[in-house]
């Protein structure tokens, strides 16, 4: 899971509410283009065209709005903007496995869902060269429920995080690498290029970085 600092509602979903009247109230299924355009937009671009969930780089043709509580849940909060995210996966299909908001259920544990608006949710997941996911405390029951709420540890995910990481910390740089190094890897995978992007899983590598400084 990867931390995500919210930035304000578009203006025109904003506009869009606010014609709210005796007759019609707002609701999410009645938000159409251009404003639910420009909500999926927004919220792709506040997480750096990453997933909330599993970090990998999306767009809006790969990925979909995601209500972290759910609308059969909370539908008071389905047009809040906090509640909002994007996740990846457009569509469910029986061709993928299902993971990030598509694997999430219905009806969830409140006590002990975690939420990517939680500044310090990154750190409470660790992840082997293999690309596995844990909890950094083995004793973290919010850590090891949203890995598999989310369906974090699947094959498909670990093997992409497996490229990420293998790729950035291969056999030669593991043998010499200084915390200097390694503190620089966190530092520019924790940034966003020029386009305002993160980099495919760079939360990921960021904290096996940190992981690897701390030993």
């Amino acid at each position: 899971m990867r931390y995500v600092a919210k930035n304000k509602e578009p203006d025109s979903l904003k506009a869009w509410k606010k014609l709210a009247n005796d007759d019609w109230k707002p609701s999410y299924p009645d938000l159409k283009n251009p404003e639910k355009k420009d909500l999926h937009d927004a919220l792709i671009a506040e997480q750096g065209d990453t997933c909330c969930y599993c970090g990998r780089r999306i767009s809006r043709a790969d990925s979909h709005i995601e209500h972290f509580a759910p609308q059969a849940d909370a539908p008071e909060q389905a047009l809040e903007y906090e509640n909002l995210l994007a996740s990846c996966i457009r569509e469910r299909s029986r061709k993928l496995p299902l993971h990030c908001g598509h694997a999430k259920d219905e009806e969830l544990d409140g006590s002990l869902c975690m939420s990517p608006l939680d500044p310090a949710c990154e750190e409470r997941f660790k992840y082997a060269l293999d690309g596995a996911i844990m909890a950094t405390d083995s004793a973290d029951k919010k850590a090891d429920y949203m890995i598999g709420l989310l369906k974090l540890g699947i094959a498909s995910l670990r093997d992409r995080r497996q490229a990420a990481l293998q790729g950035m910390f291969d056999d030669a740089f593991l043998k010499s690498a200084t915390h200097a190094e390694l503190e620089a890897i966190r530092a520019i995978h924790h940034a966003r290029n020029s386009a305002g992007q993160f980099d495919d899983f760079a939360h990921v590598i960021a904290r096996f970085a940190e992981q690897l400084s701390a030993t």
